[in-house]
């Protein structure tokens, strides 16, 4: 399981990736979407550059807010197409605190509701920046695009 974790330096913030179990996530690759190299044109930009559209409407009424522990379901590729990590192909969804992850997940996540789907466009200054994260298996400078299910909110 490839848990998206903050750690604090004295000088900068930075991401890294603590890698459990990629290799599982790894033999099972979930296909890439067609719009993976590039956020599509019916996409909402915020300021931030986090790019994001709904692919399921969920039922619930309530956001997440940015200390909220989540449990989703969740694949993430590289712009490439080359997935990097995925719950759904390990089949056991992952928990964590929205103020544990990479910006990214943590401003994202909170515009979702319970049952919701969303595919994220993270840019890398809002994710893992210039040094690149998961033992390499995420290069400096690279945008992530993730699909996320909001399944609770803790």
């Amino acid at each position: 399981m490839m848990t998206l974790i903050r750690s604090i330096a004295p000088e900068l913030v930075v991401m890294t990736v603590v890698l459990v179990g990629v290799a599982a996530a790894a033999s099972a690759q979930m296909p890439a979407p067609d719009d993976v190299a590039a956020a599509p044109a019916d996409a909402e930009t915020m300021a931030s550059g986090l790019a994001h559209k709904v692919l399921q409407a969920g039922t619930g009424e309530q956001h997440p807010g940015p200390r909220s522990n989540v449990t989703v379901h969740y694949t993430g590729w590289l712009t490439d197409g080359t997935m990097f990590d995925s719950s759904v192909a390990r089949g056991a969804p992952a928990s964590f605190p929205l103020n544990g992850v990479i910006a990214g997940w943590t401003e994202g996540v909170q515009l979702m509701v319970v049952g919701e789907k969303r595919r994220f466009w993270i840019p890398a200054s809002i994710g893992y920046g210039d040094r690149g994260g998961g033992g390499g298996l995420i290069p400096g400078g690279a945008t992530l695009v993730f699909d996320i299910e909001l399944l609770s909110i803790q």
